[in-house]
């Protein structure tokens, strides 16, 4: 995970990685950001998410008593290991999740070998 000048990126949405026999599982915390304007990639064996949440009302900002949650822009940036297919990468998103899914290639997944018995 990459890290970048507070003052270019405003905040950090929770992530999550989880990795099971087929893929790896990354959701994002991503509530009041609209999904058309994440962008989602990958570049030299890293994935990088970035975006940004804006302010309901900037233009009444002085109206606000308390601003608790985070805006601003965003990037999370995390290496890829060599096994993973990144030509199949998914992501969806749906109530302020955004769950990406990292397959990984056929020939490092774990294969089941038959035991036979002699006659």
């Amino acid at each position: 995970d990459s890290e970048l000048p507070a003052q270019e990126y405003g905040w950090r949405p929770a992530v999550d990685i989880y990795e099971d026999t087929e893929r790896f599982l990354v959701p994002a915390e991503l509530p009041g950001v609209d999904p058309q304007k994440v962008d989602l990639r990958i570049e030299d064996s890293h994935l990088t998410l970035k975006g940004s949440r804006e302010l309901e009302y900037p233009e009444r900002r002085e109206n606000y008593h308390r601003l608790e949650r985070e805006y601003g822009n965003f990037v999370r940036t995390f290496s890829l290991p060599t096994t993973v297919d990144s030509n199949k990468i998914h992501a969806e998103y749906k109530h302020g999740l955004l769950r990406i899914s990292i397959p990984k290639r056929a020939e490092v997944m774990p294969k089941q070998l038959a035991v036979t018995l002699p006659e």
